[in-house]
């Protein structure tokens, strides 16, 4: 199986589907992933020092996985989903040929995200299936499948510190919450994480669940067996 997960800055991946991108690691699919923006406007100072730090950091976070990323390179803050985008987009695509794409929710709270969004959906056409990752805080968003990532935790945790330009341990935090938030959401076991998803099902792609590793295990609902007289 191949899996293309695309973010719009060089942290995207690790913060909103690095869980889930282990888990593929560890069922022995091919990944890819590609990140759309140069990352000069994430911090201060120099942006092309920045950007060279960045693309650095994505590499090693990348590299916990085996992966090499690619790096599309438009400029940060500024993406929009014009030909240029879509053009390079399916190149990837073509070039990859995934059996599923990965990217931001089309109404994340980051211009690049929703932009890359768009982008990523135009391209996909009849060629791969395009699923939704979660949004910041989960704000807005309506999950519809899950993904098991209790075991795989510690290198979500490692691949996000791995970005130390970003002051990385607030979203070690932020993702922890919302990775336990959408276990309890999907009844998962206690003590279990997942990350959540939206499929939004278009011809002639109407089903993917073979296509994600395991949700949570659920716990067993029960009828309280106290008796009250």
């Amino acid at each position: 199986m191949k899996i293309l997960a695309l973010g719009a800055h060089p942290d995207d991946i690790e913060i909103f589907m690095f869980g889930t991108m282990a888990a593929y690691a560890a069922q022995g699919a091919q990944l890819d992933f590609a990140i759309a923006t140069d990352g000069a406007r994430g911090g201060m100072g120099d942006p092309r020092a920045l950007s060279r730090a960045r693309r650095e950091e994505a590499s090693q976070a990348a590299a916990l996985l085996g992966v090499e990323p690619r790096f599309l390179d438009f400029p940060d803050g500024a993406l929009v989903a014009d030909a240029g985008l879509i053009a390079a987009l399916k190149a990837l695509i073509a070039e990859i040929g995934p059996d599923l794409a990965i990217t931001h929710a089309p109404n994340d709270y980051h211009g690049d995200h929703r932009a890359l969004s768009d982008g990523v959906r135009i391209a996909a056409s009849f060629a791969v299936p395009v699923l939704h990752a979660d949004t910041m805080g989960g704000t807005g968003f309506a999950p519809t499948h899950y993904v098991d990532i209790s075991a795989h935790a510690a290198i979500k945790a490692k691949a996000i510190r791995m970005h130390q330009s970003q002051d990385p341990d607030r979203f070690v935090d932020v993702a922890r919450t919302q990775n336990e938030f959408r276990a309890g959401q999907c009844n998962g076991v206690p003590g279990s994480l997942a990350e959540a998803f939206r499929f939004e099902p278009a011809f002639p792609f109407a089903d993917i669940r073979a296509l994600l590793p395991p949700a949570p295990p659920i716990r067993t609902v029960m009828v309280s067996t106290r008796r009250v007289d």
